[in-house]
């Protein structure tokens, strides 16, 4: 057993009790139902016609963080498009275990942003360095010497110099604002942090409306729709974040490009995209290589019940709009998961691998199936079209440690930590994407389009 799996949740002691684990999937299957998001929705929209209060959005602004940058450029055209007050926050970035990879984090929304920008039509410098702390600063005192009123319009610019590290122009943007001082920055940053907080929530980019939350211009679409169903759109036009689409329509035979895929048995997003990544590999011809992981909090990396709960309610939205099951679940964190692991090596040679992580996902996130017994594992593995006899002669082989231990490093290399996450390979060896998120499966696509028809 590898030391690795040893520190991050090897222990069988570290494994909840049965009804431990039977009660918190039952509290997270009814947080996240369609019956109580409907209930919540309907309560908060009595009182505020009660109140008398207009539509009131809330933005969460973090300046060195790349998706708030791509998030600002929509504020105006949303206050524009949409019958809302809408208030804008400065605040700082997630600390603590709600960011144990903030510096990874940072460089990936840069990364992310110049990759996604273009499709949504938006700004985003392709290459540079990150802003150093000094122009971070100056921005801040500009935004912060501001009305909030001012901050959709003034947002957008203070970006454009701050992510081009285009000093002069931001001094340029200060002789006309001013400056805040230290004190008043301060003030700013901590009153935005401690709304978000107290709203429950920890990230940069993020839109709140009446008890839910929105992740910057990928989330932003599930707010409009929202609106508009609430009778708050001024027009009848599209939307002015729509979520790309996963399209590799003419692609079929692509390869000499490989798509590594990197999942977890206990993550949601993983669930609701999995099939739909196998699918696209074989549509398209890519040499498709599965290197799946711990899940992260089996890794070491911990999980706050505000962050927890957001991912959560987050992929059942995710799911509905996607049409794939979700919700009945019964969490397999710790022993059920190192007990699929162990016999993935083995229908990995039966050619049954994906089959079995497909299984194990489904029964555990939209048929709750305890896969902590053998009878739960069973089903799992009956319904990959694997033999259970056979199949639970390799229930105490430790061959999978080191396999996931690997794509846990080679993950990590390419900068990302979480899961479902994607590397895009050409023929020559050449890395093309490295991409984090299920909500990135249309880039891949792209990409595959895109490397396809240059080849």
């Amino acid at each position: 057993m590898s030391h690795q799996f040893k520190e991050q949740g090897g222990a069988a002691g570290m494994d909840p009790s049965p009804l431990k684990r039977w009660l918190s999937s039952k509290v997270i299957m009814h947080l996240n139902s369609d019956r109580r998001l409907e209930k919540r929705r309907k309560k908060a929209e009595n009182a505020r016609q009660k109140a008398g209060r207009r539509h009131v959005v809330d933005y969460f602004h973090q300046m060195e963080d790349g998706y708030s940058y791509l998030a600002a450029q929509l504020l105006c055209r949303l206050a524009e498009r949409y019958d809302v007050e809408l208030r804008c926050h400065l605040v700082r970035g997630p600390e603590g275990n709600n960011a144990p990879d903030a510096a990874m984090l940072l460089r990936l929304s840069r990364y992310d942003s110049s990759l996604i920008a273009s499709e949504y039509g938006l700004d985003f410098p392709a290459a540079g360095p990150s802003p150093d702390n000094e122009s971070i600063g100056l921005a801040q005192a500009i935004a912060a010497s501001v009305p909030q009123s001012h901050l959709p319009e003034l947002l957008p610019k203070v970006g454009h110099a701050l992510w081009r590290n285009d000093r002069s122009e931001l001094k340029s943007l200060a002789a006309v604002t001013g400056k805040a001082s230290a004190d008043t920055i301060d003030s700013a940053l901590n009153a935005g942090t401690e709304l978000r907080a107290k709203l429950r929530h920890y990230s940069g980019a993020m839109f709140h409306y009446e008890g839910e939350w929105y992740w910057g211009i990928d989330r932003l679409h599930y707010l409009e729709e929202r609106l508009k169903a609430l009778g708050a759109s001024r027009s009848s036009g599209a939307l002015i974040a729509p979520c790309p689409a996963v399209s590799v329509l003419d692609v079929s035979n692509a390869s000499s490009l490989t798509l590594e895929f990197f999942p977890s048995l206990r993550s949601p997003y993983t669930s609701i995209v999995f099939d739909e990544t196998v699918a696209l590999a074989e549509s398209t011809g890519v040499n498709f290589v599965m290197r799946p992981v711990l899940p992260m909090v089996m890794r070491g990396v911990p999980a706050t019940f505000e962050k927890g709960f957001y991912i959560f309610s987050d992929t059942a939205r995710e799911a509905r709009r996607r049409g794939v099951p979700y919700g009945r679940f019964h969490d397999p964190i710790g022993n059920p998961v190192r007990r699929c692991y162990a016999i993935y090596p083995w229908a990995e040679r039966q050619g049954r691998g994906a089959h079995l992580l497909s299984s194990f996902l489904k029964h555990a996130f939209a048929m709750g199936v305890n896969t902590d017994t053998d009878r739960g594992l069973k089903r799992v593995v009956e319904a990959a079209g694997l033999d259970w006899h056979a199949a639970k002669t390799h229930l105490d082989e430790s061959e999978w440690q080191d396999i996931l231990e690997g794509n846990r490093l080679s993950m990590y290399e390419g900068g990302l930590w979480g899961v479902p996450s994607y590397r895009l390979i050409d023929a020559e060896g050449n890395v093309h994407l490295e991409i984090w998120g299920q909500d990135r499966l249309w880039l891949v696509a792209r990409e595959i389009r895109r490397l396809h028809k240059a080849g």
